[in-house]
């Protein structure tokens, strides 16, 4: 891309969204003008894969995760489990997500998330595809569900990261990686030790678009043209260059989610 020798990957942006409806094909077209050659599109249900994957379809270097997210936990049947299993199937699926906890929110009890998540990390497992997870103030319960099914075959990505450093040694030990946002550019972040703390063959970036928009751009509708930005931040906090960012990000998301075995689905 002119002027943007580094190339990253948005490894988590939510392009199904209603605030993506009128102009797909022009955020997908300043993402790659960014610099931001790939993206995965993680659905948060059913009907949302539908709509991620028409997306994926129409564009090279678009892929997907299919998984029924914690808020949409209560209404799951078991037809619905199977029909997820149908799409983890589909070429351009390159993990089970967004799954996870939780328990901020009220939309369904802790049990319920719980055994939902459980069915969808055992799925993973059976597919070989890694996890993308999703965590809110639902640390201990979170990692002893990974650690249950973790057989020395599961991966993953605890995605947008807000723990502690503690938190992050417990991720790493059970064999995940650590992905931020633009959470890190927020001005009440506490998040600067932990992200100095991820290996760099364990780090991953995401926009998280709509959400999370990096500083300068807050108030703004976050896309994966921002990536970047959030790069400039990584760089800075590690003591890296972004360079360096975008060369080992780019690969751990190429290995975790073996993007190259994907690119010609």
């Amino acid at each position: 891309m002119s002027g943007h020798p580094e190339m990253y990957v948005d490894t988590h942006c939510h392009l199904f969204w209603d605030d993506f409806r009128e102009d797909t094909d022009a955020v997908i077209m300043r993402a790659r003008e960014a610099g931001v050659t790939r993206m995965i599109i993680p659905a948060t249900n059913l009907e949302t894969f539908e709509q991620a994957r028409a997306i994926a379809e129409r564009f090279e270097g678009v892929y997907l995760a299919a998984g029924i997210h914690p808020h949409d936990a209560g209404e799951v049947t078991t037809a619905d489990i199977e029909t997820l299993r149908g799409f983890l199937s589909h070429p351009r699926v390159v993990a089970v997500g967004e799954i996870g906890l939780d328990y901020f929110y009220d939309f369904c009890s802790p049990a319920t998330q719980q055994r939902i998540l459980h069915l969808q990390l055992a799925l993973a497992t059976e597919h070989g595809l890694p996890v993308i997870i999703h965590n809110r103030e639902s640390d201990e319960d979170l990692i002893a569900a990974v650690r249950e099914h973790q057989d020395g075959r599961m991966s993953g990505q605890f995605h947008c990261f807000s723990s502690d450093v503690q938190y992050a040694r417990a991720v790493l030990d059970a064999g995940f990686h650590i992905s931020f946002t633009g959470n890190v550019t927020f001005k009440k972040s506490v998040l600067d030790p932990v992200l100095s703390y991820v290996p760099d063959d364990r780090l991953l970036m995401e926009t998280d678009s709509p959400f999370m928009t990096p500083v300068p751009h807050r108030g703004k509708r976050n896309e994966p043209s921002l990536l970047p930005v959030i790069a400039r931040r990584f760089a800075l906090t590690r003591d890296q260059s972004t360079a360096h960012i975008a060369d080992i990000t780019t690969r751990n998301a190429e290995r975790l989610f073996q993007l190259e075995r994907k690119q010609d689905s």
